[in-house]
C-alpha cells in the first residue's frame, strides 16, 4: 500500500472537515461518548462558523449514515422554492433570469437544520445517543460570540468577493468588518449568529421553522425581497432517502439520489471500474482520460434526466444497471476526446466525514451554492441565506423550470462505500462539477491503486469544467502532473489549462476508511484549511 504522505490514524474514533476546528468539534463529542453523528451535528454547526464564505445554517445539506450490519441510510435536508416563486412573478420583475445575489435569489428553504434535527432524532433512537442539543452547539456558539481565526480561504474569498457583495443587504454589515475584508489570522465576530445558536439549543431546532426564530426570519426575509414566507418554513421537512447504490467489482459504493448529481459519480466510478487497465499510472494520460471521457457521459445524463425526482421520468438507479454501464464504457474511445460542450458551473460547500468506535460512519455536506450564497444576511438573527434557487431556470421548458414547491437541482453528493473485504469508507469533495471528478480520483486511487486516504487526496487531481473560482470550461490540471500527461492528453484533443500546483480550483477532498480490525485511516486535503483527527 501506498503510504506516503502519511494519513491520520486511530482506532477509537476519527473526523475529517476542511476546517480544523470543525474537526476537532467532532473529537471532542467521540470522546465524550457521543457517537458519530452526534459529533457531525457537532462539527456541522462550527463549520457553519468558521468556514461562513463556503456553507451556513442558512443553506442545505445531506447526509449518508452507516450502521455496521445495516442498509445505509440517506438524509435530504434541502428546501424548496417558496409557493410565491414562479416564472410569472420573476418576468413580472422584469427578469431574463434569476439574479445569483440579493433577496430575489433566497427563493428557497434553507433546509441544513432540518437535517440535524432528524439526525439527531435517528441517534436517540437508534444509536442511544444521549448529548443535549446544546453540548453538540457548544462550539459553534463559542466561536460565533467569540470569534474565529481567519483562514487564508476565507480572507481571499471576502477580498475576491467584495466588490460584488458589498452592496448587499447585510453583507457589508456582517462580513466586512471596517470596511474591509478580514486579513488571515485576525478576529471574527458574529455575535448575532451565536444569539441564533443560543435559541435554537434552548428551544430545539424545529425552530427555525416553526417558533420564534422563524418568524424573526420571515420577517426580515419579506424585507430583504425573498419570496420565502414562514408559511414556505412551516412546510418544510427533511426526509429519509434511499441511497443509489453502484455494485462496484470491489464492493458498492452508495450516493444520494436525486435532485443532487449522486447519479454522477456513481455513473463515472461504474465506467472507470469498466476500463482501468493493468499498469495504469493514476497520474498518466491515459487514466485521467478515462476519467474525463467518462464525466462527459455521465454529466450528459444529468444534464438530460436529473431534476427534482417528482417531475422525473426514469429511475435512476435503472442507469447504474451492468449492462447500461457497459454500453457507457464500451463508447469510449480511448485515443481521442469527445466534444465538450459546458458544465454547471460553481457552488461553495463543505464535505467532512465521521466514524466512530462503533463502525458508525456518517459521510455529510453543506452548502449555500455560491460564495456566501445570495449575499443576504438577515439583520435580526445574522442568518447568511443561500442561493441555490438561482440554478431554477424561468424556461418552463427546461429542466429545471422554477416552479413552487419544486426542488432545485443539487451538486451536492456525499459518497460513502462498502468494500467486499470488509472496510468502510467515507469521503466526498466541494466543487459544483468538481465534486464527482475529485470523487472519482479520490475513491479510484483509494480503491483501485491501494494508496492511503492522505496520498489519495494529496496526488495531483484534474478537473473538466468550471468550478468556484473559474469561468473556462477547459480541462484543468494542476502543475505536478508531468509535462508527458499534459502533452499527451493535448495531443488527445482536450483543451488543457495548467494551474497552480496545489489549486484550491480543485475543492476541499476528505475522506476515512475503516479497517476490519478497526483501525481508521484518514486524509485532509491541503487545498484546504483542514484536518484529520483520530484517537
Amino acid at each position: 500500500m501506498n503510504s506516503s504522505p502519511n494519513p491520520a490514524r486511530g482506532r477509537h474514533g476519527m473526523a475529517t472537515a476542511p476546517n480544523a476546528l470543525a474537526a476537532q468539534s467532532a473529537m471532542a463529542v467521540l470522546r465524550e461518548g457521543g457517537n458519530a453523528v452526534e459529533a457531525m451535528i457537532a462539527a456541522a454547526a462550527t463549520i457553519a462558523v468558521v468556514y461562513p464564505h463556503m456553507n451556513s445554517i442558512g443553506g442545505d445539506g445531506f447526509w449518508l449514515i452507516a450502521r455496521p450490519g445495516e442498509a445505509p441510510r440517506g438524509l435530504e435536508a434541502c428546501g424548496a422554492a417558496a409557493a410565491a416563486a414562479s416564472i410569472a412573478s420573476y418576468r413580472e420583475r422584469g427578469l431574463s433570469a434569476i439574479p445569483f445575489r440579493g433577496g430575489v435569489a433566497a427563493n428557497t428553504v434553507a433546509g441544513t437544520i432540518s437535517g440535524w434535527d432528524a439526525a439527531q432524532g435517528y441517534s436517540r433512537e437508534a444509536l442511544g445517543g444521549r448529548l443535549p442539543l446544546a453540548r453538540l452547539l457548544q462550539d459553534a456558539i463559542d466561536y460565533a460570540r467569540h470569534g474565529i481565526p481567519v483562514t487564508l480561504s476565507q480572507a481571499r474569498c471576502t477580498a475576491g468577493k467584495r466588490d460584488e457583495l458589498a452592496g448587499i443587504a447585510g453583507f457589508a454589515d456582517t462580513f466586512l468588518p471596517n470596511g474591509t475584508a478580514p486579513d488571515a489570522g485576525s478576529l471574527f465576530l458574529q455575535p448575532r449568529l451565536a444569539a441564533t445558536l443560543e435559541q435554537l439549543a434552548r428551544a430545539g431546532l424545529d425552530d427555525f421553522y416553526r417558533g420564534d426564530l422563524a418568524r424573526s426570519m420571515a420577517a426580515d426575509l419579506a424585507r430583504l425581497d425573498s419570496p420565502l414566507t414562514l408559511d414556505d418554513l412551516a412546510r418544510h421537512r427533511a426526509e429519509w432517502k434511499t441511497p443509489l447504490a453502484l455494485r462496484h467489482s470491489l464492493g458498492t459504493v452508495y450516493n444520494m439520489p436525486p435532485p443532487t448529481q449522486g447519479l454522477v459519480s456513481l455513473l463515472i466510478l461504474g465506467q472507470i471500474d469498466r476500463l482501468l487497465e493493468a499498469g495504469m499510472d493514476p497520474a498518466g494520460a491515459p487514466f485521467v482520460h478515462a476519467c474525463v471521457e467518462a464525466t462527459k457521459r455521465a454529466f450528459a445524463i444529468r444534464d438530460r434526466d436529473i431534476t427534482d425526482p417528482a417531475y422525473m421520468s426514469v429511475d435512476p438507479q435503472s442507469l447504474l444497471a451492468p449492462d447500461a454501464l457497459d454500453r457507457m464504457a464500451a463508447a469510449i474511445d480511448p485515443r481521442h476526446a469527445a466534444p465538450w460542450g459546458k458544465g454547471m458551473g460553481p457552488a461553495d460547500t463543505i464535505w467532512m466525514g465521521v466514524i466512530d468506535r462503533d463502525g458508525v460512519a456518517v459521510s455529510f455536506i453543506q452548502s449555500i451554492y455560491h460564495e456566501f450564497g445570495s449575499g443576504i444576511v438577515l439583520p435580526a438573527s445574522g442568518v447568511n441565506w443561500q442561493n441555490r434557487g438561482c440554478s431554477f431556470s424561468l424556461d418552463p421548458a427546461a429542466r429545471n423550470p422554477l416552479t413552487p414547491g419544486r426542488k432545485p437541482f443539487h451538486t451536492l453528493n456525499p459518497a460513502l462505500a462498502r468494500f467486499d473485504d470488509g472496510r468502510t469508507l467515507v469521503y466526498g469533495n466541494m466543487g459544483g462539477d468538481g465534486q464527482p471528478q475529485s470523487q472519482s480520483a479520490v475513491f479510484s486511487r483509494i480503491a483501485l491503486f491501494g494508496m492511503n486516504p492522505q496520498a489519495a487526496i494529496s496526488a495531483p487531481r484534474w478537473l473538466l469544467g468550471r468550478t468556484w473560482g473559474q469561468t473556462s470550461d477547459s480541462l484543468k490540471l494542476e502543475a505536478r502532473f508531468s509535462d508527458g500527461t499534459v502533452a499527451a492528453l493535448r495531443e488527445m484533443g482536450h483543451e488543457v489549462d495548467v494551474l497552480e500546483a496545489w489549486d484550491e480550483t480543485m475543492g476541499h477532498a476528505g475522506a476515512i476508511i475503516r479497517h476490519p480490525n478497526g483501525l481508521l485511516e484518514g486524509g485532509s486535503d491541503p487545498r484546504s484549511d483542514g484536518a484529520a483527527a483520530g484517537w
